[in-house]
């Protein structure tokens, strides 16, 4: 099975739209009292709109970065990331597993509800290149009902684990999906746990305007890097921002929704 190269890619632009609405959330009365169940929407299919199949890279004068974190959300972890990204006005895409994203579901609606995106990264995390079509796609679209069920919103990109991926294997996904696989162009290689000073120096190093950026938000040293990696990186005038952006499709994410705490629906109209 052939392996991706990392810096093989071709890069793209295109525009996504995305189809659904989010239902308003439902107060029930203080008293208890049995009600029908209110269904949920049916997920939406991706739109193609573009030919974007797969990519490193964007080519781009605009001065911006895609920052990415795979392998997420962790629970201690990815809320402190969240926090940092408040505090420099940086948008990021992140690239969920999903059964984490079972796991955690109210850390996945404060990603959103922040502005970020969130990417398809598989349900369990395996070598996809190992695998046939039928066993990619079911890891794939679990992990995009997993999202919408979660945050009323779908995945518009996926990213491999380990990337690996064939060529044929990305086509095939974008044939039968209208999913782009992303890889990067920008590995600090912080899953070698150098240490978040080397992480740090490797994220500004590899920034420049239309660069994908990986990280992992499972590895305290680098949510300890991201702070002097975000600062060195703004002071290059460049603009950490969701995949989406980067490629100038419209905005991800589902409409009316805001993170208030520890609520039975974060949908509200």
């Amino acid at each position: 099975m052939t392996h991706i190269n990392r810096r093989a890619f071709a890069s793209g632009l295109g525009a996504l739209c995305l189809a659904g609405m989010v239902q308003p959330g439902i107060s029930l009365p203080a008293a208890a009292q049995t009600v029908p169940a209110v269904p949920a929407p049916p997920m939406p299919r991706l739109v193609r709109t573009h030919e974007v199949v797969s990519l490193t890279s964007v080519q781009t004068e605009r001065p911006r970065v895609a920052l990415t974190f795979d392998d997420g959300p962790h629970p201690v972890h990815t809320p402190v990331l969240l926090d940092i990204l408040a505090r420099y006005n940086a948008k990021a895409t992140f690239y969920v597993i999903g059964r984490n994203a079972q796991r955690y579901p109210e850390i996945m609606r404060r990603i959103v509800a922040e502005g970020h995106e969130i990417g398809n990264h598989t349900l369990s995390h395996p070598v996809l290149a190992q695998l046939g079509d039928g066993n990619i796609l079911r890891e794939i679209d679990r992990t995009q009902q997993i999202v919408w069920d979660i945050v009323g919103a779908v995945p518009v990109t996926m990213r491999p684990p380990y990337g690996a991926f064939s060529a044929r294997q990305m086509r095939m996904l974008f044939d039968q999906r209208n999913l782009p696989t992303v890889v990067w162009s920008v590995d600090p290689q912080d899953w070698r746990r150098p240490g978040a000073s080397v992480v740090a120096d490797r994220m500004i190093r590899g920034a420049r305007p239309g660069a994908v950026i990986l990280a992992h938000d499972i590895h305290g040293a680098t949510i300890s890097a991201v702070p002097q990696a975000l600062e060195g990186i703004l002071a290059r005038g460049l603009q950490p921002v969701t995949m989406s952006d980067l490629l100038a499709w419209p905005h991800w994410g589902p409409r009316g929704l805001r993170y208030v705490g520890a609520v039975p629906s974060p949908f509200q109209g």
